[in-house]
């Protein structure tokens, strides 16, 4: 997994509620077992017209997208059904956080387990920041994991995550690696019974 520590990136603003793993990324394109390619499909449906051509009017479709590794989206993001190919299709676009008012405990777990980091907001600050990238599409926001801050030009925020995410993000980890971190720590307790 890809250390995350901190990062200072332009936004896409998707303001959408209630976006589904399946809007994420279509069912048709679960077979995959392979990260590989999945940011080519993300938002499938919304990105791309029926012969395959880019819907020029959909926010990652527009120039200002590229290159852009902070999602700003609505409400309840992530819901729907359980699906690590979600994370899969957002990181492979390039994106590395989402802010949201909420997102759904299980993409949330699949997207810490992925090195995306899903950072809830409340609704005022959620609304601040929709109205200065509306305003201010060139502005950029950083994050800041050690101390959980996400900074704009006229202020900050805290974000709340759960210590044992935070270490393996931090670390670049995933919980296999977090566990083979103590591999000798292991041995030892089991030369021991």
């Amino acid at each position: 997994m890809a250390q995350f520590t901190s990062l200072t990136s332009r936004v896409v603003a998707l303001p959408v509620n209630d976006i589904d793993t399946d809007q994420i990324i279509p069912a048709r394109f679960l077979k995959a077992t392979d990260k590989a390619g999945m940011g080519d499909n993300l938002f499938a449906d919304w990105r791309y017209q029926g012969d395959g051509s880019p819907k020029p009017d959909f926010v990652l479709n527009q120039p200002q997208a590229a290159g852009c590794r902070i999602l700003l989206a609505g409400d309840n993001f992530g819901c729907g059904s359980s699906r690590e190919h979600a994370p899969w299709a957002l990181t492979g676009f390039g994106f590395r956080a989402v802010i949201s008012t909420s997102f759904a405990d299980i993409f949330r777990s699949n997207a810490l387990k992925n090195g995306l980091l899903p950072i809830v907001v409340d609704v005022p600050t959620h609304q601040a920041l929709l109205a200065l990238v509306r305003e201010q599409p060139e502005v950029e926001l950083a994050l800041d994991l050690a101390s959980q801050t996400l900074s704009f030009p006229y202020g900050s925020v805290t974000f709340p995550i759960d210590p044992f995410n935070k270490t393996c993000l931090l670390n670049g980890v995933d919980e296999l690696g977090y566990i083979l971190g103590f591999e000798k720590e292991i041995a030892a307790f089991e030369a021991r019974s």
